[in-house]
């Protein structure tokens, strides 16, 4: 196989857009591509260039040639193999590019061709806490919630919130809080003969909402903390998204998948006595989605109101309405994966398997 054929789905060219980059790399299941200017290798653009560019200007028609990295790692085609493998370790590169003197692109090298172990993303300094809220009666997933909770459907091999679980053990992070109402015993009986995760568990008496629970843990959690609905899974280095919070000392931030809509007609804008203002040719439209997954502020389980049907909306309002910082970290559509209804279901039973398994 020729370099070419090789690498061909991760080429982009150097004058796309952000979006064009971000559509690439859920088309093929990839979080990094190789930027090509006029057939030649110019550099690489990542998953976390592109959000990083988005958080500073939010504008997905940028060209992401204007966002490219000055430095990146690359291999010389002089150099051994152990040698390149050493470099990918060393600076964690999911792909190393090897040029030859002239600059030519002759080869590349990929973590999954050379390590049996999985590319993840860094470690979280500290045990930091992650709630789950694991209560909901999971009306959209009947038939199968009749029988067992939410939390525990199953994709592949696992009900889905240890799944959720292992992501974040995969992180270094084991300190579970599982707010649960639902079947609760039958979650706490999954999870009795498996010591290897540390887990709490709040009963809601009634149902709570999506932040109402909350307020059982003010007195467990003292510091920055995780919260993640229990349908839900993000595939990204949450290690960047915990960085990007500290960072813009946000008191909440929600993770947001970009989702794009298209529709298939001319549209027309019309002005006053109906003259066409303006026509645009089957337009598309770019909207953040609420993802389900939040890094929050110890100080925030003190806004939690005591037995009360509350969800986190109320709470990103309430933050806002005091002057706080809420904010909002972009994912591709790709790395969000719902279980929530039987459709969405279905589809991440099959990414799934086709992406971890």
């Amino acid at each position: 196989m020729g370099i070419q054929d090789k690498i061909q789905y991760l080429v982009i060219d150097y004058n796309a857009s952000l979006l064009d980059a971000l559509t690439l790399m859920d088309k093929n299941d990839c979080k990094l591509l190789i930027v090509f200017k006029e057939n030649q290798f110019e550099s690489l653009i990542s998953i976390g260039d592109i959000q990083r560019s988005l958080l500073k200007n939010n504008d997905f028609n940028k060209p992401l040639n204007q966002f490219l990295r000055k430095n990146i790692n690359i291999g010389n085609a002089n150099q051994s193999k152990e040698e390149i493998i050493e470099l990918m370790l060393n600076f964690s590169a999911e792909l190393m590019p090897i040029l030859d003197k002239d600059k030519k692109l002759v080869d590349v090298y990929f973590w999954k061709d050379v390590f049996e172990k999985k590319f993840s993303g860094q470690k979280i300094d500290g045990n930091i806490p992650v709630v789950i809220m694991a209560g909901g009666k999971g009306e959209r997933l009947k038939p199968i919630t009749n029988l067992i909770p939410k939390p525990l459907v199953p994709v592949g091999k696992k009900a889905f919130v240890e799944i959720i679980m292992d992501t974040f053990k995969d992180h270094g992070v084991n300190s579970f809080h599982l707010s649960v109402n639902y079947k609760a015993e039958l979650i706490q009986q999954y999870f009795e003969p498996k010591p290897e995760y540390n887990i709490s568990y709040y009963n809601e008496d009634k149902p709570l909402g999506t932040a109402g629970s909350l307020h059982l843990m003010k007195d467990s959690i003292k510091s920055t903390f995780f919260v993640s609905n229990c349908d839900i899974l993000i595939d990204q280095d949450y290690s960047e998204i915990l960085k990007y919070h500290k960072e813009n000392g946000n008191d909440l931030t929600a993770v947001a998948a970009v989702k794009t809509y298209s529709i298939p007609y001319g549209t027309m804008e019309v002005e006053k006595d109906g003259l066409l203002k303006e026509l645009k040719e089957k337009p598309t439209t770019t909207y953040y989605v609420n993802a389900g997954l939040y890094i929050l502020e110890p100080h925030l389980l003190e806004e939690i109101p005591k037995d009360e049907f509350y969800h986190i909306t109320h709470l990103m309002d309430k933050i806002k309405d005091k002057g706080g910082k809420v904010g909002v970290f972009p994912v591709s559509e790709g790395a969000w994966m719902d279980i929530g209804e039987i459709n969405q279901y279905n589809t991440t039973k099959e990414r799934f398997k086709n992406r971890f398994e």
